[in-house]
Parts: C-alpha cells; structure tokens; sequence
C-alpha cells in the first residue's frame, strides 16, 4: 500500500515530542525530510527521527519531489506564507494551530490549498480525543437534559528567559497573542466541536503578573447558538496547572477534571458515576492518521482550514473585545 510521503517544516518542542514520531511510527507515513535553520541540527533531528533527508531552508525541503505533504510546526507568523508556497508546490499541508496571525491569513491559506487542489488541515488535535467524543454523545442522549453553562480552566505558568527556545510565544509579532491566542484557540475548538456555533463573544486580557508584550491571563464570555453560555479562562501567570472542563445541563453535569487524562465523572437522575477515555498515547497520531485518510480517499480532513477559520475569527473577537 502507498504511503504518504511528509517533509515536516520546523523542528521545536511540538514536533520532537509528538510530530516526528507520530510520522515515524505510522504505518501508513513515509518520513522522508525536515527543515531547520541551523543544518547541523536538521541533520540530527532527521537522523534522530529517521527521516532521510535534511534542508537547511523550507524553500528547498517544497522543491522535493519525493514529498506528498508538509507539517508546518514553526511559529504562528510563517504559517500563511508557507503554507501558501506549499500548496503552490502540490503539497498538501497540516499546519500547526494557531492557524495564522488573522482571518485574513487564514482566507488566503484556505484560498491557494484549494485553487492548487491539495487537502489543507489544522492540528487541533483535542478534536479526536474519545472523552470529547463521549461528552458530545451523553448531551445528544438528552441525559443531562439541556446544556445551560460550561466552563474551561487552562492555566500554565510560563515565564521563560529571553533565550529560551519557546520566548517567541512572549512576541506578539511571532505569536499572534498571549496564552488565548496560544492554548485558548485550542479550547475554542473544542467548545465549537461540543456546543456548536458561536453567537456572542465577550472578554478581558489583561497582564495581571508580568509586563510583556501579550497578556499573561484572560477570559472569555461566549454564548452559542443553541444558547449555551460558557467561560473560558487562561493563564501564564497561576503556579497551578489546571485542563479542567464542568459542564451544568437543566437535568446533570458533566466534569472532566483534566482532559489529556480522559476520565470524567457524568451526574444525572441516573445517579453518579465515573468514566474513562483514554486518549492516544501520542496526542497527534490521530490527527496525523485523519489526515492521511482524507489525501489517500480525497475527502476533507476532519479538522478543516475553515475551522481553523472560525477559531481565528472568535479570537479576532476577544481581542477587539478587550
């Protein structure tokens, strides 16, 4: 059977800890190359991962021939500008979350994949987590009879030096924004893919510990269409870690106490009881593995550009909110 032949863009902290090897140990992935600045380090990342090839430029990993798809894992302000030259080479692309800097980006992203013909998806990896799966089935069942609020806690503290690999997350010319931008679009997806449509976004950012070009803290109002409130608040600034989910419905609750865990405990008249959903043990194998299926059966990737999209234009809405 073909496999898909990847180059991947980028070689930081997401790509060591789960992309390289979720392209090295699928079996429907050929990992053929990566990119990095430094070529010395592109030569040992690749030999590491047990890609093939390594290129000092990006420009030069796209003019591959051998190579079918790119994931783009550099910072937030490169990816319109490479994805657009990926697609312009018949790449197809998987381009790391945030989408991009702005909806305008994004639009144009979503433009040049589809004028070239090549598939184009987003790494909101939560997307395929079996415990979000599950919350969507029991509000389906009626269960919990009909969502009333939500609420979604996503602190971690962040203070790094200014030669630290991941400061680039602290400039705003490179981030896009502070830990909404980083992390929250993250659970703006996820409140999309549960709940549905956004209908009204209100919100606060502010820098409450530390003076830095983005925010440190900030939350978010949102109601949906189907009328569901919830609040979403982030943080680099709180010592306590939380990834923690509560949601009230008119007849019980659900609580997920911290999401990459997947337990999570269900209230109703049918009493109390907890539940376990494991996710994958590599968080974007499934991502990766989705994606592969929608280029080899030509059909859309389960986490879209247009979704990226909507997560850019809710965040456009906070930060104009402020």
């Amino acid at each position: 059977m073909k496999k898909l032949a990847w180059g991947l863009i980028g070689c930081g902290d997401i790509a060591r800890k789960r992309v390289a090897p979720a392209l090295r140990d699928s079996a429907d992935c050929d990992f053929v190359a990566v990119s990095r600045e430094r070529v010395e380090l592109a030569e040992s990342f690749a030999r590491e991962f047990g890609a093939r090839k390594w290129y000092s430029a990006w420009q030069k990993l796209l003019l591959d021939r051998e190579i079918d798809a790119v994931y783009i894992a550099t910072p937030v302000n490169l990816h319109a500008a490479q994805t657009i030259a990926a697609a312009e080479a018949g790449k197809h692309v998987l381009c790391e979350k945030p989408m991009a800097m702005n909806v305008d980006e994004c639009d144009r992203m979503i433009d040049a994949c589809r004028a070239n013909k090549v598939k184009l998806g987003v790494a909101y990896y939560r997307h395929f987590y079996p415990v979000i799966e599950r919350v969507k089935e029991i509000i389906q069942s009626g269960e919990i009879g009909e969502p009333v609020l939500a609420q979604i806690n996503a602190f971690e503290s962040f203070s790094p030096p200014t030669d630290h690999p991941r400061y680039w997350l602290l400039r705003k010319d490179r981030s896009g924004g502070g830990p909404m931008f980083d992390f929250g679009c993250h659970r703006i997806e996820m409140l999309t893919n549960i709940l549905g449509p956004i209908s009204e976004v209100r919100a606060l950012t502010a820098n409450v510990l530390f003076e830095r070009e983005v925010e440190d803290t900030a939350t978010a109002l949102f109601q949906f269409e189907r009328g569901t409130c919830a609040v979403l608040s982030v943080t680099h600034a709180a010592r306590e870690p939380q990834d923690t989910f509560h949601l009230f419905g008119s007849l019980g609750s659900i609580h997920v106490p911290a999401w990459n865990e997947g337990t999570m405990q269900v209230t109703s008249d049918a009493g109390e009881r907890v539940e376990a959903h494991s996710p994958d043990a590599n968080l974007h194998a499934p991502l990766i593995r989705d994606f592969v299926g929608a280029v080899m059966n030509d059909r859309e990737p389960a986490v879209t550009g247009e979704t990226g999209k909507t997560v850019a234009q809710v965040e456009e809405e906070i930060y104009a909110s402020n």
